[in-house]
């Protein structure tokens, strides 16, 4: 199973460590190597590329600022010598961060994290499997995580990912959203928005189209608030 990918990077030497690091690899093809965010970003919306190796600070346009530009984004691995930006690339859901100056072993970690995504990527599971009784199975990065129906409170869709919130954690998962979606038991779990579907019992409150569950405020959109309303009518006789 081959890995296209890019370097973006205005450094020429850590562009070449890159290269040679990668060539190293043998599933890893590299595409091509660009000194800037701009020509990189025309060429990954129009290209077939699975991975991007990414610099941050770079001239004009910085690394950040051509995660904001794709919406449809590849994996990214950010290569910097300033650890400051791992909190704004966890947002972007980057596969991982490589601090320079780093060495051959840690590349290959940050691949093999790569390489088990595009697999769990290009084999989808069954919606069958996912659900057993009162429990929903899905595949994190490592491992399949077992969370109980009843921990859930919301699932947020966030493109590449999907974030299942519980009462105690958040679990990250490539599982697609309509996938999960379909193997929740209705009316327990309600899409309210194309980002999100709820646990109807864990609302704490409902003002002017927005839901509140625990610290968090989640919009109902135009679209599903017909259905939303609808089945409060029927269930809880609220309204």
């Amino acid at each position: 199973m081959e890995i296209n990918c890019v370097i973006v990077e205005d450094e020429p030497l850590a562009a070449e460590k890159l290269a040679g690091f990668i060539g190293e690899i043998s599933f890893l093809k590299l595409l091509q190597s660009f000194d800037n965010g701009i020509d990189a970003m025309g060429f990954v919306k129009t290209n077939p590329v699975d991975l991007v190796f990414l610099d941050i600070q770079m001239y004009k346009f910085s690394g950040i600022q051509f995660l904001e530009a794709l919406t449809e984004r590849p994996q990214i691995i950010i290569v910097s010598a300033y650890d400051q930006y791992a909190l704004k690339g966890y947002e972007f859901s980057v596969t991982d961060y490589l601090l320079k100056p780093y060495s051959f072993d840690r590349f290959v970690q940050a691949i093999d994290k790569a390489m088990d995504k595009h697999k769990l990527k290009a084999q989808p599971q069954s919606p069958s499997t996912l659900l057993q009784n009162d429990i929903l199975f899905v595949k994190t990065e490592y491992r399949i995580e077992k969370i109980n129906i009843d921990d859930i409170l919301f699932i947020q869709g966030m493109k590449d990912y999907q974030m299942i919130v519980t009462r105690y954690e958040k679990i990250m998962t490539l599982q697609c959203f309509r996938e999960i979606e379909n193997v929740l038991p209705t009316p327990a779990f309600i899409r309210i928005h194309k980002s999100y579907i709820i646990a109807l019992n864990k609302i704490d409150s409902i003002e002017r189209n927005r839901i509140k569950i625990g610290n968090e405020l989640l919009p109902i959109s135009d679209t599903y608030k017909d259905d939303f309303y609808k089945t409060l009518r029927k269930i809880r006789n609220l309204i």
